[in-house]
């Protein structure tokens, strides 16, 4: 693997927009054919891209994973690793992806105005992440930061990129 690239953005509709770009020899890593969008547990196992959220003043935040299979996660935790339950209904994250020899592109699109624990016009903090499976069945863990010691996306350390909220106009 060459490496990875990721870049985040609003779209007009005041979605975030992440793009994940994994570089390299895709033979050698195992990365899950394409199947209908779903729901679906423990993609952090397999190739899978991830976006930490949160509010830039508060513990809150949420974890959605998004797999190159279309599949997705969301988890919400009151603070670091502690669980919250999920409420209202946060709507399903659209994934596209593209496949060429050397290079996989996943873009996914999140509605933070779904997200209870995120203010409208709030700055946010991000940790954008990805776990690579190769050919044998290990995993690599990449961050645009790791904390000291072993990977963990979770980490306070890891919320490194800051972006600020968008500006949505209504007519009215």
């Amino acid at each position: 693997m060459r490496g990875i690239e990721a870049r985040v953005g609003w779209t007009g509709g005041g979605a975030l927009a992440f793009t994940y770009i994994l570089k390299g020899d895709l033979s050698r890593l195992r990365i899950p054919p394409p199947r209908a969008p779903q729901g679906a547990a423990r993609l952090w196992q397999h190739t899978c891209f991830e976006a930490f959220i949160r509010m830039n003043s508060i513990s809150a935040y949420y974890e959605f994973n998004f797999a190159p299979s279309g599949a997705w996660a969301v988890y919400a935790f009151d603070r670091y690793r502690e669980p919250a339950r999920l409420t209202g209904g946060i709507p399903a994250p659209e994934i596209a992806v593209r496949r060429a020899e050397k290079c996989l592109e996943l873009d996914a699109f999140v509605g933070v105005d779904s997200l209870p624990a995120i203010q409208g016009g709030a700055r946010l903090t991000l940790a954008l992440a990805a776990v690579i499976e190769d050919e044998t069945g290990a995993l690599g863990y990449w961050a645009l930061m790791h904390p000291p010691g072993k990977p963990d996306f979770h980490h306070a350390d890891g919320f490194a990129l800051e972006i600020e909220a968008t500006t949505r106009k209504t007519d009215g």
